[in-house]
């Protein structure tokens, strides 16, 4: 890490320039400080840091060496981190201690934030339930990727809701495994529902979801005595400091100007001071949750002279549903959308499980993943199959343009220098019979082969509507405009399913690498459509034999 001295200029409030008065301004109170963040209940400064040095040196930098680099990309979770994050919106919303990969967050972005490692979770002879846990059941053999493990579990462990009785199925005698919980026998049935097993092993009688533990990785200890731990976690107790913090309000955004020799880092406070950074530095790099930004510093050595962060500027976290829309603002994260959506988009309920690891999700957002026109995203198939809708937002005002429209190249999208995606919009009613297939080496937390988005509409048998995206079997994320053709006005049997499977399977131009042959993914977009066809078959034969 670079030894300079970074200097600091004031950051902006709300619809102001920023200023050159040194330090950080509160949003609340104009009041000017130094940069500082919260660490295991101690204010520390970010003396010795750059614009780029990460979360995860800075912490190591001041002798919280718990937090581990294992891939520097975030994959392996040995450098998860707790932040105080907002439990949802107003005032009144509390705080969620929400696990990151601290390798990937900029160090500067956490000024005036509040920051748990696993050594403020607990010490010797006073460990934590978490860590107590884990010691007793044997979760840890080498011990590297532990405090990772820890903080994730840590993040789930105080999850609003998650010792509920409704959060956990009951323990199956005589078994380590729970029942389903209540409902998820119906969703089973339903195609458009994530699929769940009859017995349920991803959550724990005590409401522990697995998926917590998705982005950490172990080498040696094996996760049966990990997920051990988990599933025997009680609830917090009443003294416990951590959980009487998740009711007080998360900390407030602040405006920031970090400056040192290597770059600056600027921290908008509203959409107004993010053009106006803009038009100071034309060439900045626009950074929110840093999933993507984070591999480019750590693994590729990209240094950008100026970044800005937008992750926390409110116009860009909007989140409405009305009779015919519904907003997601372009600056939430996707374990935000996820929450707040609550399953009434089927579709992303089924992509969101498939999408990287809750640690990546709880950082990355909807805006990031559509602004670097990769053609092998996830959320891009889905929202195609959608209909959705961009929301480019400029100094001059802003525009619309239909996601089928926005991609024109490899990583080129019609978005204006002076543009950046304000929000996705969602048009309703949602097709009725939805389904996301990824093709990937993994079942999770893997970069897909093939992406598959449905979204049909099924009237008396007969197919109305069809829309379907597809991922990595072109230079952009594409619609399957042809496939669509040959299923509409057609009804839904297996032979119609059959004849336009043989013409997906020409859609998009695919291509030879290292993650799956031109031929393999031509096959897998035949056999998409005929596993959904089968699957809305079973369902449409269940509801009848039940009729």
């Amino acid at each position: 890490m670079a030894s300079t001295t970074p200097t600091t200029t004031a950051g902006t409030t709300a619809g102001t320039t920023a200023a050159s008065t040194p330090g950080t301004r509160s949003a609340d109170t104009g009041e000017v400080t130094a940069p500082r963040a919260t660490v295991n209940g101690r204010e520390c400064g970010f003396e010795g840091a750059t614009a780029h040095t990460s979360a995860l040196d800075w912490l190591r930098g001041l002798g919280l060496t718990g937090a581990k680099e294992g891939c520097a990309e975030g994959e392996c979770g040995a450098c998860s981190v707790l932040v105080a994050r907002p439990a949802g919106d107003g005032p009144d919303a509390g705080t969620q201690w929400t696990a990151l990969n601290a390798c990937l967050v900029p160090a500067a972005s956490l000024d005036g934030q509040e920051v748990v490692t696993s050594e403020g979770l607990g010490e010797p002879g006073d460990l934590h339930p978490v860590q107590h846990e884990m010691a007793v059941r044997g979760g840890s053999q080498c011990g590297y990727c532990t405090p990772g493990f820890v903080c994730s579990m840590a993040a789930e462990y105080y999850r609003p809701g998650r010792d509920t009785p409704e959060a956990g199925g009951d323990l199956v005698p005589g078994t380590d495994a729970t029942r389903p919980v209540e409902g998820e026998g119906d969703a089973a049935d339903d195609p458009n529902a994530p699929h769940h097993d009859p017995v349920d092993h991803d959550h724990g009688p005590n409401g522990f979801d697995l998926h917590a533990l998705s982005g950490n990785l172990c080498r040696c200890t094996g996760y049966r005595p990990i997920r051990d731990a988990a599933f025997a976690l009680g609830r917090p107790t009443d003294d416990d400091a951590l959980a009487q913090r998740t009711h007080e309000p998360a900390p407030a955004p602040v405006a920031t100007r970090f400056a040192s020799g290597a770059g600056e880092y600027l921290r908008a406070g509203d959409l107004a001071d993010v053009f106006a950074l803009r038009s100071e530095h034309p060439d900045a790099t626009l950074v929110a949750g840093s999933t993507d930004w984070g591999v480019e510093v750590n693994i590729r050595g990209v240094r950008a002279p100026v970044v800005i962060g937008i992750d926390r500027v409110p116009e860009l976290r909007t989140f409405e549903t009305g009779p015919d829309v519904v907003e997601l603002g372009a600056a939430l994260t996707l374990s935000e959308i996820e929450a707040r959506l609550d399953g009434r988009v089927p579709l992303l309920a089924q992509v969101f499980p498939q999408f990287a690891s809750r640690l990546i999700r709880n950082g990355a957002t909807l805006g990031g993943n559509l602004g670097t026109g990769s053609p092998i995203g996830d959320t891009p198939p889905a929202l195609l199959a959608l209909e959705a809708v961009v929301v480019l937002a400029a100094p001059g005002g802003e525009r619309e343009v239909p996601l089928a429209d926005y991609f024109t190249g490899y990583r080129a999208t019609v978005r204006r220098p002076d543009e950046l995606i304000r929000a996705v919009r969602l048009p309703l009613p949602l097709s009725p019979v939805t389904a996301f297939h990824k093709i990937a080496k993994r079942r999770f937390d893997d970069i897909s082969s093939v992406a598959v988005g449905f979204a049909l509409q099924v009237d008396d048998g007969v197919v109305t509507k069809a829309r379907i995206g597809l991922g990595g079997v072109a230079a952009t994320p594409v619609r399957a405009l042809e496939t669509e053709a040959a299923l509409e006005g057609r009804p839904f049997t297996r032979e119609t399913a059959r004849a336009a499977a043989a013409v997906m399977r020409r859609e998009g131009t695919p291509l030879d690498d290292h993650r799956a042959s031109a031929a393999y993914r031509s096959a897998m977009l035949g056999t998409a459509l005929l596993k959904l066809h089968a699957q809305h078959a079973g369902r449409t034969t269940r509801e009848e034999a039940s009729a």
